[in-house]
């Protein structure tokens, strides 16, 4: 996946020669964490950086998807940087830029400003882990076979996500939300030494120029994920298209949506070329991320309105479930690796497996949640749902580099990650927000009936301290009803995919088109009404 194909044993040129070889492809593991435990913000305060930057909810998780969209829209670029300069070059620069937003995005009140902050920091993240992992898939796979290096990528990314969640609420409960941005830069100071002292500048190749990139391009799209985050991030705010913010918003996407397409096909070498968009089962497999990116959802918007609107659960408490989803996560892409490296198993029924897991987490929370549950009785639903996401993830990014070739396979992985990391999320989340929207009032208005004058006189009580349970109570009656629709979709989701996979279908003629049946009966129309050039009756 960039390093080079030597002859003989791994190694790593870029070192110089006093660090031992076999501590070499460990340094630039432990970068590569510390590049994903990056982030311009933190969701693990996301309540402290409310009241400590005088925020919106929704300001915060825009500077989330701003990080992620700077993630996605880099990937068609990150060979050619790797070709342009050194490794030397680019991770200090990486380091470079990760240390300087963490240390100024805290003090940014000017939110455009703080999302482009976050948008630069998401670049200069997913620069830093391509090189390290890069340069290290080689000692993971010497083959470079891809059902090996993406289960154990998806450990070092998955992984990091939980810790990053982890080390902020720690700091956070024991210091201040801002020491997370310190730790990080202190972090980012370490590779930053690591890289002066022990590496040099290294090229395996001649120097390729920059030119024939459509930066114009890439910021067209870059535009129009930043406009469909805000849609939908927003939304719910703005009274969705009652407010004349969000029909404005609407038009613009469908106008920049117009120019990323026109650009696309006039110029010579557009930022996302045509011919990527026509692979074979590119379209279902984007359509599958997004749906499961919009099932996991719940975990930011049901969970956490669970975890403290209804049990009241302080931050220390809520966040011991991330350790079980490291479990579930590890447990994933082992068993991944098992399943495609060592079985060589099919891919379709490991995405089963893993609409399996999603449908366990799903059915367990809806049959789990209540005020009277220990928090233990929610360790296997977090398994399974680290379990879930760990398999398809590793399933997906397979089946896309199998399906494409590499001229296009990271422009595929860009569209591919904008859809993994913003869109499906962000949709997800919307849709759940304003099932939350309906159900709570609705189940206020059919439960509240019951509360009356006279029920008060006869029992008289702390009409506060029920209002503040009955409110709860109606809380998680409507987190389970969304959960139990979700559960359905997921479920609907994975019988379609038996459906695919079933082995009766696969022994059976394949049926032909409409188009091909048309073809064949206009053909032997023509042979029986037209006599053949050169023959009389």
């Amino acid at each position: 996946m960039g390093a080079p194909v030597l002859n003989g044993p791994f190694v790593m040129p870029m070192f110089r020669s006093f660090v031992p070889r076999k501590m070499q492809p460990w340094i630039y593991l432990f970068i590569a964490v510390t590049f994903q435990l990056s982030g311009g913000v933190y969701l693990g305060a996301l309540n402290h950086m409310i009241g400590g930057m005088a925020v919106m909810r929704e300001d915060i998780l825009m500077c989330m998807y701003a990080n992620l969209a700077g993630m996605a829209i880099y990937f068609p670029l990150l060979f050619r940087m790797k070709f342009r300069f050194t490794n030397k070059t680019l991770l200090t620069s990486a380091a470079l830029g990760v240390l300087l937003c963490n240390l100024i995005a805290p003090h940014i009140t000017f939110l455009p400003l703080l999302w482009l902050i976050c948008f630069i920091e998401g670049m200069c993240k997913i620069q830093g882990t391509f090189e390290c992992m890069s340069n290290i898939q080689l000692w993971m796979t010497p083959k470079r076979d891809f059902t090996v290096f993406f289960p154990w990528l998806h450990i070092v990314i998955l992984g990091s996500i939980q810790l990053s969640d982890l080390i902020t609420t720690y700091l956070m409960f024991h210091y201040h939300w801002t020491y997370m941005n310190l730790f990080i830069a202190g972090l980012m100071l370490i590779v930053l030494l690591i890289q002066t002292t022990c590496i040099k500048h290294f090229r395996f190749m001649r120097k390729f120029p920059l030119f024939g990139i459509d930066w114009l391009g890439g910021a067209l799209w870059a535009a129009l994920l930043a406009e469909i985050a805000f849609l939908f991030n927003y939304g719910d705010w703005y009274d969705w298209w009652n407010s004349p913010v969000i029909r404005q918003l609407t038009i613009a996407i469908l106008i920049t949506l117009g120019f990323c397409i026109w650009r696309m096909m006039t110029i010579r070498h557009p930022f996302l070329e045509p011919k990527m968009w026509t692979y074979r089962h590119y379209w279902p497999l984007l359509g599958l991320v997004t749906l499961v990116e919009a099932f996991l959802a719940t975990e930011h918007v049901l969970e956490e309105v669970f975890y403290e609107e209804v049990m009241k659960y302080e931050e220390l408490v809520s966040v011991q479930l991330n350790w079980f989803a490291i479990i579930g996560i590890v447990a994933g892409c082992v068993f991944s690796y098992w399943w495609m490296h060592i079985k060589r198993y099919n891919y379709v029924r490991l995405v089963i497996v893993g609409f399996i897991g999603l449908t366990g987490y799903l059915a367990g929370f809806y049959l789990t949640l209540s005020t009277d549950i220990h928090i233990s009785q929610l360790y296997l639903p977090t398994i399974c749902r680290g379990f879930a996401y760990a398999v398809l993830s590793a399933t997906f990014m397979v089946c896309l580099e199998e399906i494409m070739t590499f001229q296009h396979f990271f422009q595929g992985l860009g569209v591919f990650n904008m859809l993994h990391m913003v869109v499906g999320g962000v949709l997800g989340c919307a849709v759940y927000a304003q099932g939350l929207a309906y159900y709570v009032p609705d189940n206020l208005a059919r439960y509240g009936s019951a509360i009356d004058h006279v029920s008060f006189s006869s029992n008289p009580f702390n009409l506060g301290h029920y209002m503040e349970e009955f409110i709860s109570q109606m809380m998680e009656v409507s987190i389970k009803q969304i959960y139990g629709w979700v559960a359905y979709a997921c479920i609907f989701l994975f019988l379609l995919l038996l459906l695919y996979d079933f082995p009766v279908r696969r022994s059976l003629k394949s049926m032909p088109s409409w188009k091909d049946v048309a073809r064949e009966v206009k053909n032997t129309f023509w042979r029986t009404t037209h006599t053949p050039p050169g023959k009389k009756e």
